[in-house]
């Protein structure tokens, strides 16, 4: 080994083991091999090898080139995960390339470089993995590797179609984060409650993650620019306790009211292109509306299983509108999730919407509420069509509840709220005086009022018998109740 080579090495081992694997990975792009450089010249210096000159590489003093790299805002992320695929997104806080490396058994896998958005985000998708592998993930930003504490890892989905039942997953589950900034929040107590649930959320290291709505809780003084709701998204995003559940668990999301915009926000919302931009940015997804229908509605698929997330407020007319005109989806929505409720052979199909859609009762913002027609026009076709597999998700009230509406000469269809992670816990369902104490569609034993919580799904079963086992769990990890739904109980009987 040459002096030189053993000055470089010893300097860099000051700087730590990081480096080199950053280092390797840096000399693929022109960008990276600048970074690589700048980083050599600078373990120079520092370890006293070398002289500080006056300039670094691109120009600067030495000093400012060293503070002008790029700090990592949140993430890694891990966003839509495939057979073949998966999607990494980051946010720094400048002008960066971004580079994703996974490595899978005999050092397989895959690697892309991005440029980060002006939002300073990049969204890295690796192609050409491997159907049902696991992947250790490392992000590189201008060359240098980042060294989080928790695992950075993913498996790509298995290719189980004609070969093996489908596999086991997990899916977690939540609705209303309001993250505390207390500058912009209401006087008086905070709203926000503890984030170390995100923590017993990943300790379950669920395969994925459905965010139900009010993801982000969008303030007054956010509401009437772009800036100020990139602001309130970054800000919730960075919180250190969501870190680690967003390095390894896929994520998926749709909204509601509050990080779509004002409280029962619609249509009329003058900035919902721009909520919908940065939506899109922060939950980066394969796909999201369609043709000349836009929102935040998608449909993908886990195992067997098929999710089918709605949009309930870029279409939706105000609340107080005239009965005929009420809507909650618009009808090129309704008409896209009854094709694609038609044409799926899922087991289970799964459609997550922010607000209520079985609850009967017409309280603050269900189905019943603001569009019972629309409702029931859905159920009708539901029917019509003998769609099997049904359950619904949904999040916004601030409490969590399974219900189950029984139809005559139909299979029963359940509903599972979970509600709220982190903003205030409602006790309204606990009241005696409350129309939703007697919810008549409530399975006993499920409501939970009062406190934090999240849920999980969990399907699992040979592929001609599978089952869904709902749960929920409180901020510290308990298990609250269960229940567990049979498909062959959602299903037609055969020869009909």
């Amino acid at each position: 080994m040459t002096v030189r080579a053993s000055l470089l090495v010893a300097a860099l081992a000051l700087l730590g083991s990081g480096c080199v694997p950053a280092l390797t990975a840096a000399s693929s792009t022109p960008a990276g091999q600048a970074a690589m450089e700048r980083a050599v010249q600078t373990a120079l210096v520092r370890a006293g090898l070398a002289e500080a000159p006056a300039t670094g590489l691109d120009g600067l003093p030495l000093t400012d080139a060293v503070a002008e790299r790029a700090t990592l805002v949140s993430g890694p992320m891990l966003a839509d995960v495939t057979h073949r695929g998966a999607a990494i997104w980051v946010q720094v806080d400048r002008d960066a390339e971004v580079r994703v490396e996974a490595v899978g058994p005999d050092s397989l896998g895959a690697a892309a470089t991005v440029a980060t958005d002006a939002r300073g985000i990049a969204t890295v998708v690796l192609d050409g993995l491997e159907p049902g592998t696991d992947y250790a993930y490392t992000v590189l930003v201008d060359g240098v590797a980042l060294q989080p504490s928790y695992p950075t890892a993913f498996t790509t989905q298995a290719l189980w179609q004609w070969r093996t039942d489908p596999p086991s997953f997990t899916a977690a589950l939540g609705s209303c984060f309001y993250d505390n900034e207390p500058a912009y929040d209401r006087p008086g107590n905070a709203y926000g409650g503890s984030t170390a649930i995100f923590g017993e959320i990943a300790a379950l290291r669920p395969d994925l993650m459905l965010w139900l709505g009010d993801n982000t809780y969008l303030r007054e003084v956010d509401w009437w620019s772009a800036g100020g709701i990139d602001h309130r998204f970054r800000h919730s995003r960075a919180t250190p306790d969501l870190q680690p559940l967003l390095a390894s668990t896929a994520h998926y999301a749709t909204w509601d009211d509050h990080d779509f915009g004002p409280n029962d926000a619609d249509r009329s919302y003058v900035l919902k292109g721009e909520t919908l931009d940065t939506f899109s940015a922060y939950w980066p997804s394969a796909t999201r509306g369609m043709p000349g229908v836009p929102g935040v509605f998608t449909h993908f698929q886990w195992a067997d299983v098929e999710f089918f997330l709605l949009d309930d407020r870029y279409h939706r007319a105000p609340n107080d509108a005239p009965a005929a005109e009420r809507t909650i989806l618009g009808a090129e929505q309704r008409q896209w999730l009854l094709d694609a409720l038609t044409t799926s052979r899922a087991p289970f199909k799964v459609i997550a919407v922010g607000g209520q859609f079985l609850n009967p009762l017409a309280v603050f913002e269900t189905f019943s509420a603001v569009a019972p027609a629309e409702r029931q026009t859905l159920l009708n076709q539901i029917a019509a069509r003998r769609i099997e597999g049904v359950v619904f998700l949904s999040g916004d009230r601030h409490h969590t509840e399974l219900m189950r509406l029984e139809r005559p000469g139909h299979y029963p269809l359940y509903e599972f709220t979970s509600s709220p992670l982190t903003a205030g816990a409602s006790t309204y369902a606990l009241r005696e005086d409350s129309p939703e104490y007697t919810n008549p569609l409530r399975v006993d034993g499920t409501l939970v009022a009062g406190v934090h919580n999240f849920g999980t799904l969990t399907v699992t079963g040979p592929r001609t018998d599978r089952t869904m086992r709902m749960r929920t769990f409180d901020a510290d990890g308990a298990m609250l109740w269960e229940h567990t739904v049979r498909a062959r109980d959602l299903q037609y009987p055969r020869g009909e």
